[in-house]
């Protein structure tokens, strides 16, 4: 999968959707552990509404993904270097203010994951647009 970036994307977005499940119920029961309602219904609402907003950005890097793959289109490829850099930097930025372990471990992850993709599509980037063949040494 060296220059693959629709499937790199894909695992992304799998993950990345995962990622925020989990944060978004940990910060919905950390919310409704133990306090009144007003806060417990204001905050489920809005991390659902993060968690949605998370699925249609990570909706958009696959859509990305998959036409910088199939057209081996090294614009598009530059184009998903940025989005993930956005990204890693976004991830970064919230890994450094979240109070939980959960939410730190999640942002971590995801730009970890962000980080990768980049690289994948910096090497279809680097190809030209051709396909990349690795020769194989006989022993």
């Amino acid at each position: 999968m060296h220059h693959q970036t629709s499937p790199a994307t894909t695992i992304q977005f799998i993950i990345g959707c995962i990622l925020a499940f989990v944060t978004g119920l940990s910060s919905i029961i950390s919310s409704c552990y133990g306090t009144g309602n007003a806060d417990c219904v204001s905050n489920t609402f809005v991390s659902l509404l993060v968690v949605l907003l998370m699925i249609c950005g990570y909706g958009l890097l696959i859509i990305l993904g998959y036409l910088a793959q199939a057209q081996r289109s090294g614009r598009l490829a530059l184009l998903l270097i940025g989005m993930e850099a956005c990204a890693g930097v976004i991830f970064l930025f919230d890994a450094k203010q979240s109070p939980g372990l959960i939410d730190r471990a999640a942002n971590l992850a995801a730009f970890a994951l962000a980080l990768w993709v980049a690289y994948i599509a910096f090497n279809l980037f680097r190809s030209g647009g051709a396909r990349v063949v690795h020769a194989r040494h006989s022993k």
